[in-house]
């Protein structure tokens, strides 16, 4: 006999590989469904119920399992040396964070710089110079961290911070020029199929993690850090405009005018380009407040 009870538990609680193939079997029946089939084909029914059940099953699987998946992937984090330096160290994830974003800007630079000789579009220029502008700030972040560590020479912490500022500045003028390239010329990202969903998801994430990471490392007391995620913030910043542009392009080309879509975009960019400058100018002023400050109290300078 059947045991019921053993059978809704399996049916809720599958094993990760199972929702893994039931995730993907359910995207493939959604594309046939609304590609071929048409929302009234009996096949499109089988594909919204078998839908509404790997969402239910994943919801369930984050709520319940997913938590000790993490616990257990923390602690053995913890029991690494590498890991446990890297989740107990606040300069030593921001030393390893400036490398791994410096080496994704580099080779954004070098995708943009080779599709602009192949295509002959100003569009990729402007681009590569953006990631350029963002390579460069890293770059001296990183390296003033490998030769005075952070925390140590405070002095020359607010010096490079304020240098950092000034040089965001310089990036609102590739962000204007982006802003007119995508108003006038109609240039700016397009995603196809799925990728939009996930470049939104991305795009958000890096958002929401980068505004976290401002506030919480505010504590350390840190020009070098926080410099480094004022950054993160300015790219995530212009990554959400360019996520507007894929989805206006995809989703709004027969919905709405280019009239609408140009107030969009043009108050999207306003918008960011607003707050790029003023982390700019609040960092430049901070920086040379507190250099006065310490030079004042009588604190060496070794630079």
């Amino acid at each position: 006999m059947i045991d019921l009870k053993k059978l809704i538990r399996k049916l809720l609680f599958p094993s990760l590989w199972v929702i893994i193939i039931l995730t993907a079997v359910c995207a493939a029946a959604l594309v046939l469904a609304f590609l071929e089939f048409g929302e009234q084909h009996p096949f499109s029914y089988a594909a919204y119920v078998l839908s509404f059940y790997t969402l239910s099953v994943i919801c369930i699987f984050c709520y319940k399992v997913l938590p000790g998946y993490y616990r257990s992937a923390k602690e053995k984090v913890y029991a690494n040396k590498f890991g446990n330096r890297y989740l107990t160290d606040a300069a030593f994830r921001t030393h390893v964070s400036l490398y791994l974003s410096l080496a994704v800007n580099l080779i954004y630079v070098a995708v943009n710089i080779i599709s602009g000789v192949l295509y002959g579009s100003a569009w990729f220029d402007i681009l590569a110079g953006y990631y350029t502008i963002l390579a460069l700030m890293r770059f001296l972040l990183l390296r003033f961290v490998k030769q005075n560590g952070i925390g140590r020479e405070r002095i020359l912490e607010y010096r490079r911070s304020r240098l950092c500022g000034i040089i965001l500045l310089t990036l609102n003028l590739t962000l204007t020029g982006a802003v007119l390239m995508i108003l006038y010329q109609n240039k700016g990202y397009e995603y196809n199929g799925i990728l939009i969903y996930i470049m939104a998801m991305y795009t958000f994430y890096m958002t929401i993690h980068s505004i976290i990471d401002i506030v919480k490392y505010r504590k350390y007391q840190s020009p070098v850090m926080s410099t480094a995620k004022v950054i993160s913030l300015a790219a995530a910043l212009v990554s959400m405009l360019a996520l507007e542009t894929a989805m206006l392009s995809q989703f709004g080309a027969e919905n709405t005018s280019p009239y609408f879509d140009r107030i969009m975009i043009g108050a999207t960019g306003g918008g960011v380009s607003l707050v790029v400058i003023t982390m700019s100018v609040y960092t430049i002023l901070r920086a040379t407040k507190q250099i006065k400050k310490l030079n004042n109290s009588g604190e060496t300078d070794n630079g």
